[in-house]
Formats: structure tokens, sequence, C-alpha cells
């Protein structure tokens, strides 16, 4: 897989159930869901254009095996992250003055920061070392979950199978951890 493919389907993976993900469908029942994609875009776009540079220089400064076994360790803690549930308490989100676009765009981006979407990103970039190929990909894949969210909420509402999201999510987590650690270990 290219970085673009693998930064898309670990980013769609790891935004499922996640809060910012909950972030993007509570704006969806204030706000027009053209509104609210395009905040979530902007704010993606400059959170993963942060996110892809630390995880260039994480890889041009450190050694493969210490990448990988890195990124190993990190898709493992992203799994376990998944298990644990994120909640939103929906008073947290208050009115802006700005208008709509930038307040999603705000909240989103703050939301997003340290979140592990953004680390998954940093990892992703440490390993690939494709600039535009993981920060497009990690975009595109965070607007797809978050615009698969809005579109699945207001059609099905709360009958979404959260369990099935979150484990599915979790062990492909892991999955990819473990065989991220196995490869780090054969290749030193």
């Amino acid at each position: 897989m290219t970085a673009f493919w693998i930064a898309l389907f670990f980013v769609l993976i790891a935004e499922m159930g996640d809060k910012t993900q909950l972030v993007a469908l509570a704006f969806a029942t204030r706000y027009r869901t053209i509104t609210v994609i395009t905040g979530v875009f902007g704010a993606t776009l400059l959170v993963h254009l942060f996110s892809v540079a630390l995880g260039e220089v994480a890889g041009l400064t450190l050694p493969v095996f210490w990448i990988n076994l890195l990124a190993g360790v990190s898709f493992i803690g992203f799994g376990l992250w998944t298990l644990r549930r994120d909640d939103l308490d929906e008073g947290k989100i208050k009115e802006g003055r700005f208008g709509p676009l930038v307040t999603v765009g705000v909240t989103f981006f703050l939301a997003e920061l340290g979140d592990k979407t953004m680390l998954a990103t940093v990892t992703i970039a440490s390993q690939q070392q494709s600039f535009i190929g993981v920060w497009l990909g990690s975009t595109l894949g965070m607007v797809i979950a978050d615009g698969l969210a809005i579109i699945v909420g207001k059609v099905l509402g709360k009958r979404l199978p959260e369990k099935l999201i979150k484990y599915g999510a979790a062990l492909i987590f892991l999955a990819s951890g473990v065989f991220t650690l196995v490869q780090a270990f054969r290749h030193q």
C-alpha cells in the first residue's frame, strides 16, 4: 500500500467512535452539514500538516528499528485507547461569536490536538516518509470518518452498533501493532 492509502485507512479506523467524531456529530445537529464538513476539513488539514511534519522529523532522526518499535507499541496503545470509551458532554460545545464555520473549525482543531488520530498520523509519517501522501491520506480518512458519522447519525440515530465498531477498530490496531513489532525485531 502507498503512504496515502495507509494513512487514509488507519486514520479512518482511529476516528471511528473517537471524541472528535462525536464533536462533528453534535455540530451537525446545530449547523448545516456542509458547514460542519468544511470546518472539519479545514481543521484537519492544519492539524495533520503539523502531525506529518513532526512524524517526518522523527523518521529522519531515529533509526528504522526504533521507528518500527515505537510504531508497533503506538498501534497497540491506539488499540487499547480505542477500547476506552470516548464521551462527549454536549454541554461543553458553546456557541461561537464568529459564526458556525469558525466555531466548528476551531473547536475541532482544539479537540484534535493530542488525539489518537493526530498521534497515529505522526506515527505513520515517521514510518512512511511521504509528506504529501500521509498528509492528504490522513486528512481524507478523517473527513470520510466524520462525514459518515454525520450522515449515519442523522439517518440511524442511536441504533448504530457502537460496540462492533469499537472492537473492530481496536482489533485492527492491535493486530497492526503486533505485526509491526514482529517486523521490527525480524529486520534488526
